[in-house]
């Protein structure tokens, strides 16, 4: 902060002395106007000039009543004798004559300051660094030495295959001898692919700890700048500090910011970022064999990649890191358990089983919400129903407890809910309801949770049909029960239909249309878009008939569980109206054609009835949002 104060303190000081520099230019001597010399020698002839003070042709006189001022002789040469003669008293001043050097500063001072603020300002928009101005082709890569780095192999949780992958380039780097000796020669690049989240710098930097080697991080942006060859430059000077190091890792983060296919642009072949690409790869194919220089880069877009980055020799190896199972989820919770308080309630593998679908990155931020839970209320441990809590906030927002809403609009909400839940739980290959809730969070006035068993790999036609029934059992039960319709759902059928339409043009689980793709899948060169036409107007109306015709069986299917089933509905929406939320032990119960059981943290109510009435009781509502 105190650098940041004095490098503005810095900038106004230059601007302020250009200024006054600049000012003093035209500071020139002031003349008195009105005032002739025809007239000033007319006063002397008269005596009513006193005193006249020359200092080359400037005069400063003094009157014998009134102000001084000054003019300029016209270069009289008799006007010293004259004034004597008429009685003035003449004195001489000598003409100030600065040194060269003096003069020489007086004149350039503007230029060297304007200069001098100039090369400061493009300091700072490069980003400052040593040398300034002239440092614009040095390497931004930021160097952690091997006494700096304590991440090591049992920081990273929930890719063990990658780490298999990877594990060779750690015992090279420990002993290159054991390889060379046998004509083998490690990989010189090694590619992270993977989604955003998954660790895949935690992993580079975890190979550099467990080899106890250098490691160089930069980011493929840092390359790229205003000025033609500054990356190519960055890229030589960074492999020339690498090389001096060895053995070490280069880590480029989002090498696609500089490493996508060339020629595909508006710029053709010499922009900044092709120069910037072709100097890498010059690089990469210039390291000698034993140099003992590795490069790792990440990236989440392998597709968009140059074929000449991808060959062997330059990236050998592409190791993809993905999402995390159910187990890798536990092992990497386990990990971030380590680093806060919990109480003995909490189980990673039960927060494993909820958060299908989270990477790494998502677990994270899921311990600290939950103990930024755990904090404001004021507990010295986190406990399991933070993590709950937390849950809910990351997949559905924030409890909107301020918002208001109309008994008939939460009978409504109520009712479109009931309809997703009882529609799940009578499907046999549906996932199990977790919760159900009316709580307005986010853009949702409710929502219903299914949570998966097991991880899912892929999509099977039986269990997409039925989860298009589960999502138009919202606006089958508003017209079942309330005999109205509603925007609510609207949500419901765009996924619903998209659904649809894959099974029909991609999946081929059409019986009618057979297996065959009816949408292009290929990427426009340009702009990256999808669905170029590739099917006749005639088979574009089978198309259109296919998806219609499972649209519309599934909606029959979920109006007819609702209508052989309106007891349960009924006692689900009275449930959701009391308590705002329901877990799957209430569901349990009204599915079971039992009274729910009451919250855990609420009282529970008078008589053996289900529950009903008016709302008002805090819930802890559920979590990730499957139909809403």
């Amino acid at each position: 902060m105190n650098n940041n104060m004095f490098s503005k303190a810095a900038v106004w000081l230059v601007i302020a002395l250009v200024l006054f520099t600049v000012f003093k230019q035209f500071d020139k001597p002031r003349v008195q106007e009105g005032v002739s010399y025809s007239q000033f020698m007319d006063d002397a002839k008269s005596g009513k000039v006193k005193n006249v003070t020359v200092q080359g042709r400037n005069l400063t006189v003094t009157p014998a009543d009134g102000q001084k001022y000054q003019i300029v002789s016209p270069g009289d040469i008799w006007m010293v004798g004259d004034l004597m003669k008429y009685g003035v008293q003449v004195s001489g001043k000598a003409d100030d004559e600065p040194n060269a050097l003096v003069s020489a500063l007086y004149y350039l001072g503007p230029t060297i300051l304007i200069i001098g603020f100039w090369f400061y300002m493009m300091r700072q928009m490069q980003g400052g660094g040593k040398g300034g101005a002239f440092s614009f082709g040095k390497s931004r890569a930021r160097l952690i030495d091997e006494n700096n780095n304590a991440i090591n192999f049992t920081d990273v949780a929930g890719c063990d295959e990658a780490k298999e992958e990877v594990s060779e380039l750690v015992d090279f780097l420990r002993d290159p001898q054991k390889f060379q000796k046998l004509g083998g020669r490690i990989p010189r690049g090694v590619l992270l692919v993977g989604p955003p989240g998954t660790g895949k710098t935690l992993l580079a930097r975890a190979i550099a700890g467990e080899a106890k080697v250098p490691f160089f991080s930069i980011s493929g942006s840092d390359f790229v700048e205003m000025f033609v060859g500054v990356g190519a430059a960055r890229v030589r000077d960074m492999f020339e500090q690498a090389k001096k190091h060895a053995p070490c890792i280069v880590f480029i983060d989002e090498i696609d910011a500089v490493g996508r296919h060339r020629g595909a642009g508006m710029g053709g072949g010499n922009d900044e970022r092709e120069q910037t690409l072709n100097q890498m790869l010059v690089e990469m194919d210039g390291f000698e064999a034993n140099s003992g220089v590795i490069v790792i880069a990440a990236t989440n877009r392998s597709d968009v990649l140059d074929k000449a980055l991808l060959r062997p020799g330059r990236f050998d190896r592409q190791v993809y890191v993905g999402l995390p199972d159910i187990r890798g989820r536990e092992h990497i919770m386990k990990v971030h358990l380590r680093k806060v308080p919990i109480s003995n309630d909490v189980d990673a593998s039960v927060i494993a089983r909820g958060t299908p679908g989270f990477s790494g990155a998502d677990l994270a931020n899921l311990v600290n919400e939950a103990a930024l839970f755990a904090a404001r209320r004021g507990k010295r441990i986190v406990e399991m129903q933070d993590f709950e809590d937390a849950k809910d906030k990351i997949f559905m927002g924030p409890e909107r407890k301020s918002a208001v809403m109309r008994e008939e609009e939460r009978r409504n909400t109520a009712y479109h809910e009931s309809g997703h839940a009882v529609v799940a739980k009578l499907l046999p290959h549906a996932d199990p309801v977790h919760k159900v809730t009316i709580m307005p969070r986010g853009w949702a006035l409710g929502v219903t949770w299914q949570l998966p068993e097991h991880d899912r790999v892929n999509l099977y036609r039986d269990k997409m049909l039925e989860e298009i029934a589960i999502l138009f059992g919202g606006r089958a039960a508003e017209e079942v029960f309330l005999n109205s319709m509603s925007t609510g759902a609207s949500n419901d059928f765009e996924r619903a239909t998209k659904m649809a339409r894959d099974m029909v043009t991609r999946y081929g689980m059409s019986d009618v249309l057979g297996t065959m793709v009816y949408v292009d899948t290929e990427p426009d060169g340009m702009f990256g878009k999808l669905g170029s036409k590739t099917v006749s107007e005639a088979t574009q109306q089978k198309v259109d008939a296919e998806i219609r015709r499972i649209l519309d069986e599934q909606y029959a299917l979920a109006r007819k569980l609702l209508e052989d089933n309106r007891v349960r509905v009924e006692a689900m929406t009275k449930a959701l109206l009391e308590w705002e939320t329901i877990d799957a032990d209430q569901i349990s119960d009204i599915m079971a054609d039992r009274p729910p059981r009451p919250p855990k943290n609420l009282p529970p109510p008078s008589g053996d009835t289900p529950p009903g009435g008016s709302s008002g009781t805090e819930v802890k509502p559920g979590s990730a949002p499957a139909t809403a």
